[in-house]
């Protein structure tokens, strides 16, 4: 007689819900909180067109991107602007300048991710308070007269935000995402794309010649709706030489070579230098070095290198994150104090002048 078989139970599993969703609001309910003013908008505009036309080589002066790694205390990104403003004044004859506003901070694998995400600096991921916060501190910024430069990591994040900058990065580790070049297609402003981590110029090259098209691509609309987004090409961009894993690219050589990779390529050949990360090893103290060195290939007639972006605040060095923080010192990448920043700035300034 066969042994009876008992039925086997069955345990269904139940699935895991590995995300969970919290609204937020959306781009045109952000900007009519904070908008523009039109007198503010059309110096923006101003500011943009000033910035094109020194990337283009139209304008003989030089770009300089400086400013906090990412800005996380909005007093001190108020005084350091201020600072600015009126160093700028100084330095107007051969100096563009343009501060570093980020709020957005790209991370190698987790920590901080910028004012934007974690305004209250203690891990509740706030966005919805970081995207008013971010946007209210730089509508403060722009209306002290200052063009702004940020870094777009998000695309998203642009809809909330890019009717304020005159200038945007494109990250190492971002340049080779076709979402990131259709972002810059549609951009109303000069856009620089840095070379890949391993130092390599293709990537941020094909970039440049890809956003330089039109494209249709998914997106989002100013009621944060799904939108199929059209745009007209932007040719308003720039390689920005950061360095890489085999050591830094700033040198004549590397520049050369760029410039005339370029070319080949029917790119405009404009070249900003970053100072920090491989170039100057992660050690912000050299970006003053990498500086003087750019320069002087400037004054020998190479016309490519047309800026540079040195990371700066208000005291130099950098700080972890904690309750007793320490003013205007940066909590991600170190940086140059204002002392040495601002004799860096006129002393370019009396370079490119001579």
């Amino acid at each position: 007689m066969n042994a009876s078989v008992m039925p086997l139970s069955v345990t269904v599993a139940r699935p895991v819900r590995q995300r969970t969703h919290k609204s937020l609001p959306t781009p045109a309910e952000v900007q009519q909180q904070l908008p523009v003013s039109a007198p503010l908008s059309a110096r923006i505009a101003a500011q943009r067109d000033q910035v094109r036309a020194v990337v283009g080589g139209r304008d003989p002066r030089f770009l300089v991107v400086l400013g906090p790694c990412s800005l996380h205390d909005p007093q001190a990104a108020l005084v350091y602007a201020e600072r600015l403003l009126h160093l700028q004044e100084r330095v107007k004859d051969q100096l563009l300048l343009v501060m570093r506003a980020y709020v957005e901070k790209p991370r190698t694998t987790v920590g901080w991710k910028g004012m934007l995400y974690d305004p209250h600096l203690d891990g509740s991921d706030d966005l919805a308070e970081g995207l008013h916060r971010s946007r209210a501190l730089w509508l403060q910024l722009a209306e002290l007269g200052l063009p702004l430069a940020t870094e777009w990591l998000q695309p998203l994040v642009a809809g909330y935000l890019d009717d304020l900058p005159s200038w945007a990065a494109i990250g190492a580790r971002t340049s080779e995402s076709q979402v990131h070049r259709e972002l810059v297609s549609g951009l109303d402003m000069a856009v620089g794309f840095k070379n890949g981590t391993d130092g390599s110029l293709a990537i941020a090259l094909d970039a440049m010649r890809s956003a330089a098209h039109p494209h249709r691509h998914f997106g989002m609309d100013a009621q944060g709706c799904p939108a199929l987004v059209s745009t007209l090409g932007n040719r308003h961009t720039q390689l920005v030489l950061r360095g890489g894993h085999s050591g830094p690219n700033f040198h004549a050589g590397a520049v050369s070579a760029a410039r005339e990779a370029m070319q080949a390529q029917g790119l405009e050949p404009s070249i900003m230098v970053d100072c920090s990360h491989a170039n100057s090893a992660k050690q912000p103290e050299r970006q003053p070095q990498v500086l003087a060195q750019v320069l002087q290939q400037r004054r020998a007639g190479e016309r490519a290198l047309r800026g540079v972006m040195l990371e700066s605040h208000l005291q130099g060095g950098s700080q972890a994150l904690s309750e007793n923080l320490q003013f205007g010192v940066s909590i991600t990448d170190a940086c140059l104090g204002w002392e040495v920043s601002a004799a860096c700035v006129l002393e370019a300034a009396e370079q490119l002048a001579g």
